[in-house]
């Protein structure tokens, strides 16, 4: 099954002096969603920012809104990101107890489902929760940090949980997130991901350019 590639940039990386018109501009560039990153500072070190922003964000926005929860315990706030907002509302494994029903909950609302895997996740895990989700968020690096370089062992990962897609034949979006630049974006792509998640390498610059350089890239790839 082809699946149809994506640009979403983190807004993480943005400069939110200047967040609407960056916003603007990596839309103008091509990217097609924004990648939301939510933490609590208990998953993981970093803190972030939650619904006020989120809620913002989607006043001004017409692409959907990739919201990542990197937070402990995210069945307790599954309502409220998705009342603000959420058109794609992604949960951690390693953070839940019972992930299939904290999914099954996120469907029930009419957004689609999310499910994240850190680096230390084996795909085997997660692989009979496939059928109940609309995207996978393979995250390259460490969680928590922007900036960081990604983890080669981590591509294998994408290859063997888009091999399993494939064969099955699910609706699935395959995204990687964390390390991906404009010269290294081939690596994920022929790995398989079609959702491409960077922050810096599109709003550091000129953020229109940096996006069009990466659609470029991935519609010749």
């Amino acid at each position: 099954m082809k699946r149809k590639r994506r640009l979403a940039p983190s807004i993480l990386a943005a400069d939110f002096m200047h967040l609407q018109e960056q916003v603007d501009a990596a839309i103008a560039g091509g990217a097609e969603m924004l990648h939301f990153d939510v933490m609590d500072g208990v998953f993981v070190p970093a803190i972030s920012f939650g619904m006020p922003v989120l809620k913002s964000v989607k006043k001004g926005c017409a692409i959907p809104l990739d919201v990542h929860l990197m937070i402990t315990q995210p069945e307790r706030y599954v309502t409220d990101f998705v009342r603000c907002g959420a058109d794609i509302l992604t949960v951690h494994y390693e953070a839940m107890k019972q992930p299939a029903r904290v999914l099954e909950e996120i469907r029930t609302w009419g957004v689609k489902a999310g499910l994240a895997i850190s680096p230390e996740t084996a795909p085997e895990e997660v692989r009979e929760l496939l059928p109940q989700i609309d995207q996978i968020t393979v995250m390259t690096v460490r969680p928590g940090f922007g900036g960081q370089t990604y983890i080669p062992e981590c591509i294998e990962k994408v290859r063997t949980i888009a091999a399993w897609v494939d064969e099955a034949g699910y609706a699935v979006d395959i995204e990687v997130d964390g390390g991906v630049k404009h010269d290294n974006i081939d690596v994920f792509l022929e790995a398989g991901a079609n959702v491409i998640v960077t922050g810096s390498a599109v709003f550091s610059g000129d953020v229109k350019q940096n996006a069009e350089i990466f659609l470029q890239k991935m519609q010749e790839i």
